[in-house]
């Protein structure tokens, strides 16, 4: 079992909480941070870490409020990364939490289930 990993929310960088005993794999609030990279790859090295030894289901939570272009990206790897996953066997879904007034947001996760073909459930939230 991977160590939890967890990292407190700023302006910039979202909450993240990835908890394998407790089943919590979550990332919430704003994702813009100056160097993305360097916020980015200890999640993914996380992921990485997790894949060898996986809950037989995995259910990311992503709850943004607004994510830049370079965030994207690095969401997309993230994604890909669960879907390597639901290749071994495993039961995987994403959780699409988005501002209930926001299209783009909504689009935004459309367009990613499109291209992983994983399960999403789109839930909208009220401001």
């Amino acid at each position: 079992m991977v160590e939890r990993f967890f990292n407190e929310p700023s302006a910039v960088t979202p909450l993240v909480e990835f908890d394998q005993q407790q089943g919590i794999f979550k990332i919430q609030g704003k994702s813009l941070p100056e160097d993305v990279k360097a916020f980015y790859m200890p999640l993914l090295q996380w992921w990485d870490e997790y894949r060898n030894s996986p809950n037989d289901t995995t259910n990311l939570v992503l709850d943004f409020d607004y994510f830049n272009t370079a965030s994207s990206k690095m969401i997309l790897l993230l994604l890909s990364k669960l879907k390597d996953l639901s290749l071994l066997g495993k039961n995987v879904r994403v959780t699409w939490c988005f501002p209930s007034h926001d299209s783009e947001m909504e689009e935004a996760g459309e367009e990613l289930a499109e291209i992983l073909n994983i399960p999403f459930d789109f839930i909208p939230k009220n401001s």
